[in-house]
Order: structure tokens, then C-alpha cells, then sequence
């Protein structure tokens, strides 16, 4: 059961997956994933490479390689079944096939290692993970506006997320966000995020740690009357967040979404009424004229008004 959830997860996610593998960091990733098992048995290579195989075969897996093999399966199990979007399945088999390749680069040869783990470090450096680009009804601060849109209306209630752009977390979020957003989103309850990796001083007021051993990043503020209510993940004495995980429903059930989005339709409809007020007193009701009296004669004779 534990293998075919995430194998009936990725077949209905498999067009989406087809999107996210072709584009150049994904192209990249997945070929420097599977690096040893393209030399170790690429004809004409592998056989220039050492092995400890009783048969001395050396373009097949030894032992030990493949117990680190089975290793790393057990432990990309483990790290999926707290893994929210695709994007996380697809990003931790990445990260933990590229520790593994590390390792078994280095067993194989300390020079391959280091050439490996090389090119790791500069790929780590200059390509970035591609952000989400989809439809979103949220607001960004800076560190300029987000007081001043936080405290601008009492009656409306912000769900803001602190990120981070370097953070994975944060980018597997991005998805999730926005589609709580388009569902959720009106007068009265609206989404914003602020780049805290960018804005230091917004980080600090709010103390939310972008170190990445406090693993507060994301979280989400909920604020009302520009006063903060709650946030999502919780944080100890110590300043580390308490483990929470990110999903959907998590987040509708901790932060009442379903309940505040009826007051918020309320508040919709209280604005509605009160500029239909404003239109009536501005624009009064236009009287008919009334028409003129006729005599047995055909002759006008003058209107009630006139009489």
C-alpha cells in the first residue's frame, strides 16, 4: 500500500509531470540523478570501471551498491509520505538520488566523486528551481506596504505567507497557496505574501527565522484588525517550529476558512447594499410627467399640477 499511493498519485499527475520534466532544470536534474547508472552501464565505459563482483563483471551492480540503492528507495519512502505536491515526490527522489550518486562516485573513485560532487555545488549555484506561474488572486508586499495594507480596512482579514525564494518548501507550497486563494478569495478575506528572504526588517518585526534550522519557513499569519491572530507552524521556546505539514485540508480545518469566507460574503453584501444607497441619494428617482387632460373638444386644459 505504501508503494501504490504514490504510484496512483503520479499516473494521475502524469500529464502535469510531462510539463515540469521537460523544462531545462528538471532535464538537468534528472540526468545527473541518474549519472552512475548511465556509466555503470554504458557499453564501452563500464568496463574500464572497477567492481567487486565475484564474476568480475564490471558493467552490473555489486552488493554494496545495491544496498545503498535499496537504502535510498527506503528513504525517499519515507520523506514522500509527508510530501504535499507532486513537485515534492518529484524533488526528493532528485535530492536523495544525487547523495546517493555522491556516495557511489566515490566508492567507485575518489577523483569521480570529487567531479561529481563539483558539478552538484555549481548546478546548486546557478540553477534555481522554476516558481509557480499560475493563476493566483494573492497580493505582494513589501516591506513597505505591508503595514499600511494590513491596517487599511478593519473588517478585512489577511492570510499572509512568509517565504523564502531559495526555500524548496516554499516553492512547493506556491501551488497549494494559490489554489486556496482562488477558492477563497473576496472582500472580506483576502491573500497576501511578502518575501522575507528579501525584506530582513519585515522578518524580524514579525519573527518569523529564515535560518533554515528553524524551519519556520513558509508560514502563514492570519490577521485581523492588522493584529496577528495565529500562525501555522507554531513556534517553541527554542524558536523552532513545531512540525506541521502544509496541506490543503490542514489548512482550511486550522484556519476556519470555510466559516470565514461566510462572514466575509456578508461583508460583500453589506458593501453592495450600502453603495446602492449611495447611488440612490445621488441619483434620485426620475418622476413621470403627467400628461395633459383632454376635453370632450379635443382642447388641452390644464394639469392637475398647474391647477
Amino acid at each position: 500500500m505504501a508503494l501504490l499511493t504514490p504510484l496512483l498519485a503520479f499516473l494521475y499527475h502524469l500529464p502535469q509531470v510531462y510539463k515540469w520534466l521537460l523544462k531545462p532544470y528538471y532535464v538537468a536534474s534528472l540526468f545527473m540523478s541518474v549519472a552512475f547508472l548511465l556509466i555503470r552501464k554504458t557499453p564501452g565505459i563500464c568496463e574500464h570501471l572497477s567492481t567487486q563482483r565475484e564474476d568480475g563483471n564490471p558493467c552490473d551492480f555489486d552488493w554494496r551498491e545495491v544496498e545503498i540503492l535499496m537504502f535510498l528507495s527506503a528513504i525517499v519512502m519515507m520523506k514522500n509520505r509527508r510530501a504535499i505536491t507532486v513537485e515534492q515526490h518529484v524533488g526528493n527522489i532528485i535530492l536523495f538520488s544525487k547523495v546517493a550518486n555522491v556516495i557511489l562516485f566515490f566508492r567507485l573513485d575518489v577523483r569521480m566523486g570529487l567531479l561529481y560532487l563539483t558539478l552538484c555545488i555549481v548546478f546548486l549555484m546557478t540553477c534555481k528551481p522554476p516558481l509557480y506561474m499560475g493563476p493566483e488572486y494573492i497580493k505582494y508586499f513589501s516591506d513597505k506596504t505591508i503595514d499600511d495594507e494590513l491596517e487599511r480596512d478593519n473588517r478585512v482579514t489577511w492570510i499572509v505567507e512568509f517565504f523564502a525564494n531559495w526555500s524548496p518548501e516554499c516553492q512547493s507550497f506556491a501551488a497549494v497557496y494559490a489554489d486556496l486563494s482562488l477558492k477563497y478569495n473576496c472582500a472580506g478575506l483576502k491573500f497576501g505574501k511578502v518575501d522575507i528572504g528579501r525584506y530582513g526588517d519585515v522578518s524580524k518585526k514579525y519573527k518569523v527565522s529564515t535560518s533554515p534550522l528553524s524551519k519556520q519557513l513558509p508560514s502563514l499569519l492570519l490577521f485581523q484588525g492588522g493584529k496577528e491572530v495565529m500562525r501555522r507552524p507554531q513556534v517553541d521556546k527554542k524558536c523552532r517550529a513545531v512540525s506541521w505539514s502544509f496541506t490543503e485540508e490542514n489548512i482550511i480545518r486550522e484556519f476556519n476558512l470555510n466559516e470565514l469566507y461566510q462572514k466575509s460574503k456578508k461583508l460583500n453584501k453589506s458593501k453592495g447594499d450600502w453603495s446602492d444607497k449611495i447611488n440612490e441619494s445621488q441619483f434620485p428617482p426620475l418622476h413621470e410627467e403627467e400628461e395633459p387632460e383632454v376635453d370632450a373638444q379635443g382642447e388641452e386644459t390644464e394639469t392637475k399640477k398647474d391647477k
